[in-house]
């Protein structure tokens, strides 16, 4: 996968009012799901915003995506993050419940290292961080395949975009200004039917003024 990075720099603070240094912590996810596509999903998250998203950590074809998360964005991950104690606690419920896929989260800062296992969790704020790499994962998805289909497939542009707008209305993108390159591109594009480029063009706009109004 080809990685891009937008640049802006995050200062986070935690919850105890204390800001971290340059070396600040990480948090490290991963989901296995045989059967499931993809069936493996890794994200590393730090406490700037800078993101990396992989799919294999053993196939050398499989290159990794860069993102950057909005800073409210990296705030409400810590701060679940810290919720939950840094991971310092068991969150697998245990109970009989189907293969849900099972999820790692780990606390990563200097000598400092906590990991987790579940398959299902009662705990609501592991419930809500499992969610939000879900949301990591179906943007990146979106993204991959959206760079793809409009380099390739430009016929097949306008159904992207519109999955894409789907996953918006439902609120599921995350670090959503990662778009805004290539769907201006996209909007450019004469080779591009209309209806995809005027739809490029308002994911854009939409993208632009929920920056403006800090979402």
């Amino acid at each position: 996968m080809k990685s891009r990075m937008l640049a802006f720099i995050v200062t986070f603070v935690v919850s105890g009012g204390l800001a971290w240094a340059a070396d600040g912590p990480r948090i490290f996810y991963s989901r296995e799901l045989p059967g499931a596509y993809p069936p493996y999903v890794q994200i590393v998250v730090h406490y700037d915003g800078r993101g990396v998203y992989r799919e294999s950590v053993s196939d050398p074809d499989d290159e990794p995506v860069e993102f950057r998360l909005r800073p409210q964005e990296v705030q409400e991950i810590f701060h679940l993050a810290e919720k939950l104690n840094r991971f310092r606690k068991p969150l697998e419920s245990n109970l009989k419940v189907a293969n849900m896929g099972l999820k790692t989260f780990r606390w990563e800062q200097g000598g400092e290292r906590y990991e987790q296992k579940f398959n299902f969790s009662k705990n609501a704020d592991a419930r809500l961080l499992a969610d939000w790499f879900a949301r990591i994962t179906e943007t990146i998805r979106h993204r991959v395949n959206l760079e793809r289909t409009a380099r390739f497939d430009k016929l097949g542009v306008n159904k992207v975009l519109l999955q894409l707008q789907i996953s918006m209305e439902k609120n599921r993108l995350v670090a959503a200004d990662q778009f805004l390159p290539l769907l201006d591109k996209i909007a450019a594009d004469e080779a591009v039917l209309n209806m995809a480029r005027s739809r490029a063009a308002m994911l854009a706009r939409v993208i632009r003024d929920s920056a403006g109004d800090g979402k």
